[in-house]
């Protein structure tokens, strides 16, 4: 008696294989008659396409800058200079909001009723007001209310609040950063804060009995047994959360700061180079993105618990 195989298109190996091949092939196919098309048309309206604009002069200032910047420089020193300072919200950012986040997310779980009561209003009120809203709110009717430098308002001795910002020993943060900073930091904060007090709930309710009856303060409890556990269930949907800020700091240019979304935008409108400039920032985006992703999936896998 002889084995024979079964044919090929009966083999479900083959068809995931198949199958895979056939949706790059209508992928690439896509995308190559789409550039084809665009091609077309830039060709019937005149229009080179080509990124040779970079070498240009920029011709305009940029009000903000982490590193030395003029007018004279080509637009690919500007559009880094914008580049730097979208990195620079999104870095600090995302610190920012997500201690503010596990805070308050810890907090709607505390046994304190004016704390935990405190948190649900805070979640509720930045988490269902619109994020430009927000933005504005914080540049126009708290930066810009503040009085000018000269009769600026001293806290604590070394922090100075006028409408030229935050002045720190160290540094000066623009209206616009700071405006910019707190309106993300709070608004992501308020959906971290729910991401995380969902996580901690989803901890089974023997091992805070377990933590307590080895005599461990509550504090302890959540820091060494509960909040680790959680970690399983905050980190996917935190990652989430950390580009959407990451992706929502291209509202700065509604208040006037220039990230990387602004700078290309003045480039594009100086050029016409619309399709370059927008295949820049689409570019730029995902770049960002994939690498937070990157991280915080070897983050996620880092505090996974392995199964011995």
């Amino acid at each position: 008696m002889t084995n024979s195989k079964p044919p090929l298109w009966r083999d479900i190996r083959f068809w995931r294989i198949a199958l895979q091949f056939i949706a790059v092939l209508l992928a690439v196919i896509v995308v190559v008659i789409l550039l084809g098309n665009l091609n077309r048309n830039l060709q019937r309206l005149g229009i080179p396409f080509g990124f040779d604009f970079f070498k240009q002069q920029a011709s305009f200032d940029i009000g903000e800058t982490l590193i030395p910047y003029k007018p004279t420089d080509p637009y690919t020193h500007a559009l880094w200079v914008g580049l730097i300072n979208s990195l620079r919200v999104a870095l600090v950012g995302i610190l920012l909001t997500t201690i503010v986040g596990v805070s308050a997310g810890v907090a709607r779980l505390s046994d304190n009723w004016l704390v935990q009561n405190i948190a649900m209003v805070y979640v509720e009120i930045f988490r269902n007001t619109p994020l430009l809203l927000q933005l504005l709110f914080w540049y126009f009717a708290v930066f810009l209310s503040f009085p000018k430098t000269e009769n600026k308002i001293s806290l604590w001795g070394f922090i100075s609040v006028s409408q030229n910002g935050l002045e720190l020993p160290w540094f000066t943060l623009s209206p616009e950063f700071s405006a910019l900073l707190l309106g993300l930091t709070f608004y992501t904060g308020a959906f971290i804060a729910e991401i995380v007090r969902g996580g901690i709930q989803s901890v089974a309710r023997g091992q805070w009995e377990a933590a307590r009856s080895l005599g461990l303060k509550p504090g302890l409890v959540m820091r060494l047994v509960v909040f680790p556990q959680a970690l399983q269930v905050i980190i996917p949907s935190l990652t989430s959360q950390y580009l959407n800020l990451t992706k929502n700091t291209s509202l700065a240019i509604a208040i006037g700061y220039p990230d990387i979304y602004f700078v290309a935008s003045t480039t594009y409108n100086q050029t016409g180079k619309a399709v370059e400039v927008i295949l820049l920032i689409i570019l730029t985006y995902l770049t960002l993105s994939l690498t937070i992703s990157i991280v915080m999936n070897f983050f996620n896998r880092s505090v996974q618990i392995k199964e011995r």
